[in-house]
């Protein structure tokens, strides 16, 4: 069904070109990862800090392996949760093509192996990993739908995958010897990495060596008010859960039965729509703090930074 689209993409990259193509998680815009103008391509298409990396897009375990040296801890995360929504921050080794752009020229660099079949497919039938952030312009909210595709975007080439299965970007962590940190919180949940490794000591760290770590960021034009208890008349709605708030202009609520994993999913979507109105503010109730709500909450934080 989609192997028209995924020829045209292949061209595509190994033109240098870049492409918009669907994860379980979020959508990327990528290009060849070994390619220093590809790289180049995508910080100024998305407007991006040179400073913050990129995440390398690999189809196997084998094709990290010709390009980075993983230790005991990250082929035991590896073989747990691969394919899948972890980041796993990996060292070079001497041999590897990519450039350093991707990683503001140090040696150490995002590695997964996505948990969709358009992507695994389109990275299978390539002989260079593929450098994908978000299909977003940069600090502004990430996508998981081609409808919610920013204009300036939009002649770019895209396969349509239809809806992101997670919603939320992957868990970006790096192995220590007592287990792990996280550098950016994602889909796959903490609570998810302990029910697997009860031994692993894990702390979440800020690091530049990880994308997502801006204070400002995942945000929508329009300012974001979190742990909202009323709705003012200038507000649109963000719900979760069962209570009596409306909005007068426009309310979605995340998941009516409290389920994070559903609020996950609809989360950017609906923040999406929700910029389209002609609220001032969107006003979002609290998120319970746990498990996928950490996630969710961190990105409220960081869309909501200045705007309070």
């Amino acid at each position: 069904m989609y192997q028209k689209s995924i020829e045209e993409a292949k061209k595509r990259l190994f033109r240098g070109e870049l492409v918009i193509f669907p994860t379980e998680t979020v959508y990327g815009i990528g290009g060849n990862a070994n390619n220093h103008k590809s790289i180049e391509l995508i910080y100024k298409t998305k407007n991006r800090p040179i400073n913050n990396p990129l995440i390398c897009h690999f189809a196997n375990i084998k094709e990290i392996e010709k390009n980075f040296i993983l230790k005991d801890k990250d082929y035991e995360l590896a073989n747990t949760f691969w394919p899948g929504p972890m980041t796993l921050i990996l060292e070079k080794n001497k041999n590897s093509k990519i450039t350093s752009l991707l990683s503001n020229h140090q040696n150490f660099v995002g590695c997964r192996i996505p948990n969709n079949n358009i992507a695994l497919s389109l990275l299978s039938q390539l002989d260079f990993p593929i450098a994908a952030p978000s299909a977003n312009i940069a600090t502004k909210t990430s996508i998981t739908s081609i409808k919610d595709l920013d204009m300036n975007l939009k002649n770019i080439f895209y396969i349509d995958g239809g809806s992101s299965v997670l919603g939320l970007e992957s868990t970006v962590l790096k192995t220590n010897e007592r287990g792990c940190d996280i550098l950016r919180l994602g889909s796959l949940t903490i609570e998810r990495i302990k029910n697997k490794f009860n031994d692993y000591v894990i702390e979440i760290i800020n690091s530049k060596i990880s994308p997502g770590s801006q204070k400002k960021h995942y945000s929508p034009n329009k300012k974001i008010r979190i742990n909202a208890s009323d709705v003012k008349k200038n507000e649109a709605l963000l719900n979760f859960g069962k209570n009596n708030l409306t909005s007068n202009i426009k309310s979605l609520n995340l998941s009516t039965k409290s389920d994070l994993v559903e609020a996950s999913h609809n989360f950017y979507n609906y923040i999406n729509i929700l910029d389209q109105t002609e609220c001032n503010t969107i006003a979002v109730v609290s998120i319970p703090n746990h498990g996928l709500g950490k996630t969710i909450n961190d990105r409220l934080k960081r869309a909501s930074h200045n705007d309070e």
